[in-house]
Formats: C-alpha cells, structure tokens, sequence
C-alpha cells in the first residue's frame, strides 16, 4: 500500500501545475561575511523569495500573493514588517513598483500549520529533497541525494519544477545558494 501510494503522489508531483524556488544560507559563512551588517537569515530568505517570484510572474504578465507558515507570534510580526518593508522599497535587484504591480496584496498572509493549507503543505512536502538537492550543487558541499523517496522528488522538481530563467537556468533562479 505504501508503494502504490508513493507512486501516486509522485505522480502527482510531476503531473500538478506549480513551480518551485529554494534559497538556502550558510549561515556561518554569512555571519563571517558581514561582520557588521547581519541581516536576519530568514528575512533575505524571504527578499530573494520575493524577487524570483516576482520576477517570473511578471514575465507572464502574472499576479500572485505571498503566503508563509506561522513561527510564533513575534516572529511572524517581524516577518510580516520585513515583508512590508520590501513592498514598499523594493531590493536591491526588483523595484517597489515592480514588486507593488505584480504582488496581488501588499500583505504576507501567514497560516498556522494546523490550517492544512494545501500550498503550504506541499511547501513542506518538497522542502527537504529541494534543500537536499540544492546543497549538492554547492561546491562547498559534501552532500549527496541517495536513492530514496525524497531523491525521486529531487528528480521531478530539477526536471519539471524548479523557476527558470528566461533561457531556462535553474542554479540561481529555482535553486538559489545565498552566503
């Protein structure tokens, strides 16, 4: 039973309409790096995120919203400002009018897990094989993606899933390595 239901959720996987953007940190190679300006791990998550979003829904001419799973009550208050920080200013790479004309709110919806959202549990789903996968790509990186259930899902989303840039490059687009 396990095997059949396996097989249909990659299935699913390879079959259903959505794409997919992973940023990983080093987190100690960043804290070495920028000594006197740390920015919060999470947050330039969060803004590399937003830009590769925006970014590929205005190549379609798309609008889309920002949803992220709750850590806590000061957290998500903190994640929230950061948000509304880059819908208002932009980054260093995608202006506030780009980011303003593409996101369909100026809000960051957050959901506890227990709302079983179904984009934030598929989120969880892939982030694991897609964090595995990203770091094997990382010449630092001693990792390798075995051949397990997770490594078929690293399969599907390097192959179908993974944001694309416009001459279809994933390693900085879909999979982004931050430091």
């Amino acid at each position: 039973m396990r095997e059949k239901f396996n097989a249909t959720l990659l299935d699913f996987l390879l079959t259903a309409d959505y794409r997919v953007a992973t940023v990983v940190i080093d987190k100690v190679e960043h804290v070495e790096r920028y000594r006197t300006w740390r920015f919060d791990p999470y947050h330039y998550c969060l803004a590399v995120l937003v830009e590769r979003y925006v970014l590929w829904l205005d190549r379609r001419g798309q609008q889309g919203d920002v949803m992220a799973e709750s850590r806590g009550g000061k957290e998500d208050m903190r994640l929230k400002k950061s948000f509304n920080l880059l819908f208002n200013t932009g980054t260093d790479y995608v202006g506030a009018d780009k980011i303003q004309r593409t996101l369909s709110s100026s809000q960051l919806k957050v959901k506890k897990k227990d709302n079983n959202i179904a984009g934030l549990q598929l989120a969880d789903l892939l982030a694991h094989p897609s964090f595995k996968n990203t770091l094997t790509k990382s010449s630092k990186s001693n990792t390798t993606v075995s051949n397990t259930f997770g490594a078929k899902i690293a399969d599907i989303l390097e192959s179908k899933k993974y944001l694309r840039n416009a001459s279809g490059k994933t390693l900085g687009w879909g999979a982004k390595i931050l430091p």
